[in-house]
């Protein structure tokens, strides 16, 4: 897997087919690995990039002096897609992904030429508020018995329920969470990440983008945790150029339970403006 040597440290990339360029960002405590069952098929049309972002499931940490608030993490997706030279480029979100692309829109979208936005933190749900305990972890020293109960199966298991309405391989999950287990510098570089975040940044976001001249798809289960479907419909009313679909049977990981219908509908998106 490449390495893209970022201002804040080594960042892996998967890189994968050829043809017009998306790019995939994730959320907190996963990698680039949640897009694995879109990326296979679309790689056959299309050239796939999914970054390891530094949120807590990177296995390299970053410099210790490293800017990892959510506005320094959206300029980490630039510097890859100027690394790579990358032209009209399709940005895919997820989760705290989704915010950090709306901060990435805002500093400039010259080489962006259409976001496909699955559920994600958004206006004054950044983040959720059944998962701000992460934020007390990131500001209180000694709290990192919070993370034990991940070291077991079960829990893993019921956390991964809450992203994935169909459950998600414990492999997965167990790749996930074992940086943030075992590295004291990656647990560093989440603390900065979430320490960094001030839904005053993604209200001021929203109110940019009401004049955003690129095309939005909005990808989004009605009845799901974290995210809900009127932010979606919000998100429809404020963007010029917007197209929701409501996904059925699906939580916030809509690439990990609708796989082929995201497939379906980036290939219909992209396409049709290629």
């Amino acid at each position: 897997m490449p390495i893209f040597e970022s201002t804040a440290g080594p960042i892996h990339y998967r890189d994968s087919g050829d043809g017009p360029p998306i790019v995939f960002v994730h959320g907190l405590f996963v990698t680039g690995t949640m897009w694995r069952k879109i990326v296979e098929p679309l790689s056959q049309r299309f050239r796939c990039i999914a970054p390891d972002l530094p949120l807590g499931a990177h296995k390299i940490p970053m410099k210790p002096s490293a800017e990892l608030n959510p506005r320094a993490v959206a300029g980490l997706v630039r510097e890859l897609i100027e690394h790579l030279d990358l032209e009209n480029v399709t940005v895919v979100a997820t989760d705290t992904g989704g915010a950090i692309t709306q901060l990435l829109l805002t500093g400039g979208y010259d080489r962006i030429g259409r976001v496909v936005l699955t559920p994600c933190d958004s206006f004054d749900n950044f983040l959720p508020k059944s998962i701000r305990i992460f934020q007390y972890w990131a500001r209180v020293p000694g709290t990192d018995f919070v993370l034990r109960p991940f070291r077991l199966r079960a829990a893993r298991a019921a956390l991964g329920n809450t992203l994935a309405k169909h459950s998600i391989p414990d492999e997965v999950l167990g790749d996930w969470v074992a940086p943030l287990l075992e590295q004291q510098a990656i647990r560093r570089d989440a603390r900065a990440f979430l320490r960094g975040i001030d839904n005053r940044d993604t209200l001021a976001a929203a109110e940019t983008l009401r004049s955003f001249p690129r095309p939005v798809l909005l990808l989004w289960p009605r009845k799901l945790p974290f995210f809900p479907f009127a932010h979606a419909e919000r998100w429809l009313r404020l963007l010029p150029d917007a197209k929701l679909v409501e996904v059925p049977d699906s939580y916030t990981f809509v690439s990990e339970d609708q796989p082929e219908l995201m497939v379906r509908e980036i290939e219909a998106f992209v396409g049709q403006r290629v």
